[in-house]
C-alpha cells in the first residue's frame, strides 16, 4: 500500500482555505492525490478532506500536524491526521445472527476491508469455529441480566488488551452503556435493522409489515448514549409489495445489513468521515 497522509479538516468558512492547504502540501513537496470539500450552508462550517504522497514530502510523519500548525490556527481549524498504510485495530461484537460477522470476516480475510482485526467478542458461544477458521481470536462473555455490568467491564478489558481502536455491532443484541461508549466516541459502528428514526426499536420488519410500506431499509451509525440516535454513516433500501411476507422482510433487510456495514465501515476505515453535530460529512 503507498505510503499517502489524509489531513480531515473543519472550520468557519472563508476565502482561502483550499488553497492555503494546498499550498502547505506543495511546499513540502507532497503531490495531493484527492481532495473533496464541502460547505455547510446553515452553520457555515466548511469540511474536507486532503489525501497527499509522503514520498517527497520533507516534514517527518510525527512533525506534520506541527508544521501544518500555522495554517490551523489561521483559519480556527479542527484538524486530524491521518495514514493510508497504518491499519485500524478493529474488535467485532456479535451475539447469535452470524450474516453479519461472517460477510466482515470474509471482507476481511479477502483483504477487502483494510483493518487490523484483533478479536472478536461474543455473547455467545456459536461463533467459535467459524472464528478459529478465519484465524481471529475469539472471546465468549456469556451475559444475563443480573450479570450485565461485569460483562461489559470484561469486554472492555479485552479490547484494551489488544489496543482496540474501532469497535464494530455486527447484530450485538446488547444495549452498551454510556460509560462503554464513551470510552469509544464516534468510534462504535452499529447496524441497525431499520430505515431511522421510523420504525425504531423491537420487531420493525413486523411494524413495516403492519403498516404496508413499499421500501424497508438499514442504517449504520455511530453508537452513543442515546439509542439509536447516534450520527448516520450509511443507509441504503430495498422495494417489497403486499406479496411479501415479514420473513420475506427480514431476508431482505438481512441482505441489504450486510452491504450498509460493509459501506460504513470501509468509510471509516479509510478516513472519509468527520462527525458534525449529529451528523456526519462522508466523503467519496
Amino acid at each position: 500500500m503507498p505510503s499517502n497522509a489524509v489531513l480531515l479538516l473543519s472550520c468557519p468558512d472563508r476565502r482561502g482555505i483550499v488553497a492555503a492547504v494546498a499550498d502547505f502540501v506543495a511546499r513540502h513537496g507532497g503531490n495531493i492525490v484527492s481532495a473533496e470539500q464541502h460547505t455547510d450552508p446553515p452553520s457555515g462550517v466548511f469540511f474536507q478532506r486532503v489525501e497527499f504522497e509522503l514520498g517527497a514530502f520533507d516534514v517527518d510523519r510525527d512533525e506534520i500536524l506541527g508544521a501544518f500548525e500555522p495554517v490551523r490556527a489561521r483559519f480556527e481549524m479542527a484538524a486530524s491526521l491521518r495514514f493510508t498504510d497504518r491499519r485500524t485495530r478493529v474488535a467485532i461484537l456479535a451475539s447469535r445472527q452470524p450474516h453479519c460477522l461472517y460477510d466482515l470476516l470474509s471482507r476481511w480475510h479477502t483483504d477487502e476491508l483494510p483493518m487490523e482485526l484483533a478479536v472478536v467478542v461474543s455473547n455467545h458461544p456459536d461463533h467459535a469455529e467459524t472464528c478459529a477458521f478465519f484465524g481471529v481470536d475469539y472471546v465468549h462473555l456469556p451475559v444475563t441480566p443480573e450479570t450485565k455490568p461485569t460483562q461489559e467491564a470484561a469486554v472492555l478489558q479485552v479490547l484494551a488488551e489488544r489496543e482496540v481502536e474501532l469497535v464494530v455491532l455486527a447484530r450485538y443484541m446488547q444495549i452498551l452503556s454510556a460509560g462503554f461508549v464513551g470510552r469509544y466516541p464516534d468510534r462504535v459502528i452499529n447496524i441497525h435493522h431499520s430505515f431511522l428514526p421510523a420504525f425504531v426499536g423491537a420487531r420493525p420488519y413486523h411494524q413495516a409489515h403492519e403498516r404496508g410500506v413499499k421500501i424497508i431499509g438499514v442504517t449504520a451509525h455511530y453508537a452513543t448514549a442515546s439509542l439509536d440516535e447516534g450520527p448516520i454513516i450509511e443507509q441504503d433500501v430495498v422495494r417489497v409489495s403486499h406479496r411479501d411476507a415479514p420473513e420475506d422482510l427480514v431476508r431482505k433487510g438481512r441482505d441489504l445489513e450486510v452491504v450498509v456495514l460493509a459501506r460504513a465501515m470501509r468509510a471509516q476505515l479509510e478516513h472519509r468521515v468527520l462527525v458534525f453535530g449529529r451528523k456526519t460529512v462522508v466523503f467519496e
